[in-house]
């Protein structure tokens, strides 16, 4: 007589699947959060119930001041990360090529890459004045090192096996098997270098705008002073919004790039 096939395992308990956990997790951060503003344990006027944000979203809306300050801050984001990130790869590569550039570069990233990209801002004003060209200034500056280090460790990376090989077949050129090898091997650093660059840049536009440039970052500003903490929270959520769809996108951006990867 045979041994009786083992026993099917039992099907998970729906409520323990992770798309439920993760929403039981939301309501229920959201129903504290309404209990608290609810019980006076915060004034409202300090920490708005959940409940009252469709409705401040929706003037928002409406009054055409949403769309315009989502606008004027992507204006700031997108210059200035593609700025900061693409002199950021350029230089993080030619360092890492050229032992000879890194060395000339190394005393001047030492002293500058320790300054935060805040410090800049009175730079920003003086050159640019309060203008969508500092808010720019001050995204480039905070995106500029992650790519730079992000770059220069994967080229630097990048195996020598590979180079010998490259070599063998006749290519010498430092430009072709930088072409042919070295970039091609990196771009999986680099890209990671630019994913973590547009979580950055959101931090910094925000931060410029609150000096009184356009965006959501003055919006914000503006409701703070009013105590319209309501209008507040709207623009933070806004960003996330924002910053995830940008994420998403740039995920599978990246994901067609590198579909020829085994």
């Amino acid at each position: 007589m045979s041994d009786p096939s083992p026993p099917k395992p039992a099907a998970g308990h729906p409520l323990r699947h992770p798309a439920v956990l993760s929403a039981l997790g939301l309501v229920g951060f959201l129903a504290i959060w309404e209990g608290v503003t609810r019980s006076g344990l915060m004034p409202p006027i300090f920490l708005p119930p959940p409940s009252s944000l469709p409705e401040a979203f929706w003037r928002e809306v409406t009054s055409g001041i949403w769309l315009t300050r989502i606008v004027q801050s992507l204006d700031h984001y997108l210059l200035g990360l593609g700025l900061g990130s693409l002199l950021g790869i350029a230089l993080g590569t030619l360092a890492g090529m050229s032992a000879v550039a890194e060395a000339l570069t190394a005393g001047i990233v030492r002293v500058l890459r320790p300054i935060p990209g805040l410090a800049w801002v009175p730079f920003a004003i003086l050159w640019f004045q309060i203008s969508p060209a500092a808010a720019t200034f001050i995204v480039g500056v905070g995106v500029f090192w992650i790519n730079f280090y992000a770059t220069l460790a994967a080229v630097q990376g990048t195996d020598p096996d590979l180079i010998e090989l490259a070599e063998s077949f006749g290519y010498r050129s430092r430009l072709v098997k930088l072409v042919k090898v070295v970039l091609p091997a990196a771009t999986p650093g680099i890209l990671a270098g630019v994913r973590t660059g547009l979580g950055q840049a959101w931090m910094s536009v925000v931060a410029a705008e609150l000096f009184g440039v356009p965006g959501l970052g003055q919006r914000m500003n503006e409701a703070a002073t009013l105590l319209s903490s309501d209008i507040v929270v709207v623009y933070m959520l806004t960003m996330a919004l924002l910053y995830g769809l940008v994420d998403a996108l740039f995920v599978f951006l990246r994901n067609r790039l590198l579909q020829w990867r085994p």
